[in-house]
């Protein structure tokens, strides 16, 4: 079973890091210094590494994926939130979607790297390491980019939907919509996306 410590190590936490740190930059770089002030704008994991978010959660998803109890990738996972004042933004709509989305194009690009790297490694566990890597990294793009707060796909409606209509979506943008998340996992609601993160890995050479 060494080949889940090593996963969670090498894969999960800096997946999540990562994620996370493109937030913090693609804030800075559209005006908000607020993650830079606040110590965020690092690859530092103990800066944003979330006891819960980062460990226990991931964990307890990969778990049944990894000894086999299902074929589903999905892995939802959080650190601290970087934060950001949208006021600070240069265009605050836009710049909200744009900052949101950067986590998980974060993810795809690493899931990109490891499976183009993963043709030139032909050892068994290496090849199990960096083959999960682009399928965990590619179910944290894929299930966040869902457009329900407070999951980074919600920045899309913060750029399309009227103004009036944003109260509502803050009203989940806080544990109100990561309970509802969890509801939509446990319903089984988000299964179809298992056959999307499949077909990308496929897409990719995995």
């Amino acid at each position: 079973m060494i080949i889940i410590p090593l996963i969670f190590i090498c894969v999960v936490v800096p997946a999540i890091v990562l994620h996370e740190y493109a937030h913090a930059w693609s804030a800075d770089k559209l005006g908000d210094r607020t993650a830079r002030n606040m110590g965020r704008l690092t690859l530092n994991p103990l800066k944003h590494i979330d006891p819960f978010g980062t460990v226990l959660v991931p964990l307890m998803l990969y778990l049944p994926y990894a000894l086999g109890w299902t074929r589903s990738p999905i892995i939802f996972g959080f650190a601290k939130p970087v934060p950001f004042d949208p006021n600070n933004l240069r265009h605050p709509r836009r710049d909200i979607m744009l900052v949101r989305l950067a986590g998980p194009l974060m993810n795809v690009m690493i899931a990109f790297v490891f499976a183009k790297a993963l043709v030139f490694v032909h050892n068994p566990l290496g090849q199990e390491v960096f083959a999960t890597a682009v399928l965990l990294n590619l179910g944290l793009a894929v299930f966040n980019m869902v457009p329900v707060p407070p999951l980074d796909g919600s920045g899309i409606l913060y750029a399309i939907l009227p103004r009036r209509m944003l109260v509502y979506v803050n009203r989940l943008d806080n544990f109100v919509g990561v309970v509802l998340v969890f509801v939509m996992l446990n319903m089984g609601w988000l299964n179809f996306l298992d056959r999307f993160i499949f077909y990308i890995a496929h897409w990719m050479g995995v």
